[in-house]
């Protein structure tokens, strides 16, 4: 019997200060003529993931003038100054309860594209047994976007504290999937300076 395609979903995290590139929103920084948030959404948009939702919390306002058009669905998070893992309890929290993994984006990735997402959802389907996740790897470095399963790792994520993401409690795990990843996976954007030339 054939096993049914699992049910994934893509979760963009976009709401943090951006304290290190400066008092102007960092999401909404032109890169390649669009503001960079619009670039992991589209991505995700263009990717077979679904619902694709976006965590708003510092300039929430701004982001959503940016996102207008977009078909995403919107979660603010009120305890966005507290860090990362408040954005992704926040958003795992609005996924739909028949949502098996998801997709975790960061919203200052631009070079992230549909076929990254696509792949890592393709692996996680085609495993047998499932893993409770799959990470890209570039030069023997762990990057994003990831994916994660929510029945294996729903506890340990609804624990999380501080400015981390799911990395920490997937460290020594034996059932992580790892994938190989190009640059895109380890390009993120810090400071004006990495905007102004795609280093990150």
């Amino acid at each position: 019997m054939t096993r049914r395609d699992p049910r994934i979903a893509a979760l963009i995290l976009a709401a943090g200060r951006g304290t290190r590139f400066g008092p102007a929103p960092k999401m909404l920084a032109p890169f390649d003529g669009r503001p960079l948030v619009r670039h992991a959404v589209e991505a995700a948009l263009a990717s077979a993931a679904r619902p694709v939702m976006v965590v708003l919390g510092a300039h929430a306002i701004a982001l959503r003038t940016a996102l207008a058009g977009l078909p995403v669905e919107t979660v603010e998070n009120p305890a966005f100054a507290e860090g990362l893992s408040t954005s992704l309890r926040a958003g795992l929290a609005a996924l739909p309860r028949d949502i098996e993994a998801v997709l975790v984006l960061l919203g200052d990735m631009p070079r992230i594209g549909p076929a990254h997402l696509d792949a890592l959802s393709a692996a996680y389907a085609a495993a047998d047994p499932r893993p409770c996740a799959v990470v890209p790897v570039h030069g023997g470095r762990r990057g994003n976007p990831v994916l994660l399963d929510l029945a294996r790792l729903g506890p340990d994520l609804a624990g999380l504290t501080g400015d981390r993401g799911a990395g920490p409690i997937l460290t020594g795990r034996s059932d992580v999937l790892e994938v190989a990843g190009d640059g895109s996976v380890t390009l993120d954007i810090d400071t004006p300076a990495a905007l102004a030339d795609g280093r990150g």
